[in-house]
């Protein structure tokens, strides 16, 4: 009997060093969790036994328990290394049409050639559906999570819709020297380009705008003095087509504008010939624009549209949310990092990776937003590394060592003891 319970003893004290050999060979496992063995005393009586003189017939391992304890943060300079700080992991599936969900805390991801967010071991990164454009979730269950996916193509381009204009015109300016407004002239002659007498208007100013496509115009806006007085007129070019007039400007005594002027130029499909579509977009004169006596200066002169652009960045908050930015300035949201936790995450079944699966000693997973109720929130930039404390295990490898080599004393005491039994005369 006393040489099986040593061999527990042996067989446990094998399992303490094999527990703590596993947390110092996973010490720079990013994302790693160590583990703990836990023993109990085997100690069986019969129903007649007596209790007062029975001897414990050894141990036996009871659970090698993982501590999921939070791992110092390593920042790095990828954007797309992620870390939880606080509870939560991140969920994965092991293929674009799998329905498995794998959960890790180990964020080391990279893109691969379709453009997806992968792990080290080739498993999608899953994000919450989003609003593209203002970033609200639109479901919080991980059923229709979707794996993170970059765009590959260009962003996409904005027609024109307003030009803001906004200035002071000189309150001494004169009519120009050739009345009216030269708007006819072509350069060369036949050629559809035209180029407005510089001595027939007063004042000019362009601005680039676009079409459905993306196209760039120049809309260029005149400004002529008329014979009234604090009256302006305004003409519009768009490219080298004809000039066409728009509304007056006037102005009050004291210099401010009468009155924010709006007009509406339309250029048909047919004028743009390069496959867009109409473009009808505002110009408008702000309040903000004076006739002062001094130089003609631009206060303000913007428009809303934009030319297509390449992918020139990505940021993930500490919610988790994913924003791709572009050249031409413009910016969608691709979806959201939820974070799973469990009811007992000692439930959970370990896959190798750093990952974990559900079981039913785990529960059903818990999905939420970071930094909402007990999850935590996510660190772009960032690795855990593992909660593993070499110093601690080195520590527990010697008490280890210990307990193994006093089992085999004990194992070497029990057999002194019945060769001396056996060898009685």
């Amino acid at each position: 009997m006393s040489f099986n319970t040593s061999l527990s003893g042996l067989n446990a004290a094998s399992k303490d060093l094999a527990v703590t050999s596993n947390n110092i060979a996973n010490a720079n496992s990013t994302g790693f969790k160590k583990s703990r063995g836990e023993f109990g005393d085997i100690y069986a009586v019969s129903a007649l036994g007596n209790s007062k003189t029975a001897v414990g017939q050894g141990v036996a391992t009871q659970y090698v328990r993982q501590q999921f304890t939070q791992g110092q943060l390593d920042f790095t300079e990828n954007s797309l290394d992620l870390a939880v700080s606080g509870q939560g992991f991140f969920a994965f599936q092991p293929s674009l049409t799998s329905t498995e969900a794998i959960y890790s805390r180990a964020g080391a991801l990279g893109v691969n050639k379709e453009g997806f967010v992968v792990n080290n071991a080739s498993q999608y990164l899953k994000v919450l559906p989003v609003n593209s454009q203002t970033g609200a979730v639109t479901s919080t269950s991980l059923a229709t999570a979707r794996p993170l996916q970059l765009p590959a193509g260009a962003g996409q381009p904005t027609p024109t819709s307003n030009v803001n204009l906004a200035y002071n015109l000189p309150a001494t300016a004169t009519e120009p020297l050739v009345t009216p407004f030269d708007s006819t002239t072509e350069v060369p002659a036949g050629s559809g380009n035209f180029v407005p007498n510089t001595q027939s208007y007063n004042q000019a100013t362009s601005v680039q705008v676009y079409d459905s496509l993306g196209n760039a115009h120049i809309v260029t806006t005149y400004f002529v003095k008329t014979a009234n007085p604090n009256d302006w007129e305004v003409w519009y070019q768009f490219d080298n087509k004809q000039p066409t007039q728009g509304t007056n400007v006037t102005f009050n005594s004291d210099g401010t504008i009468t009155g924010p002027v709006q007009d509406t130029i339309t250029i048909t499909a047919a004028d743009l010939a390069n496959g867009a579509a109409d473009l009808t977009f505002n110009i408008n004169h702000g309040a903000n624009s004076t006739q002062y006596n001094a130089a003609f200066q631009l206060y303000d002169l913007n428009q809303d549209g934009q030319a297509p652009g390449r992918l020139s960045g990505l940021s993930i908050g500490e919610d988790g949310l994913v924003r791709a930015t572009y050249t031409n300035g413009s910016a969608v949201y691709l979806g959201k990092i939820p974070l799973v936790d469990f009811n007992n995450v000692n439930g959970l079944k370990q896959v190798g990776n750093n990952s974990w699966i559900e079981t039913l000693d785990s529960g059903a997973p818990l999905v939420g937003e970071p930094g909402s109720g007990k999850f935590g929130l996510i660190q772009s930039g960032a690795l855990e590394a593992s909660n593993v404390d070499l110093t601690q295990e080195l520590v527990h490898l010697i008490t280890a060592q210990r307990n193994f080599q006093a089992n085999a004393k004990a194992i070497e005491t029990n057999k002194a003891i019945s060769d001396t039994i056996i060898n009685i005369r």
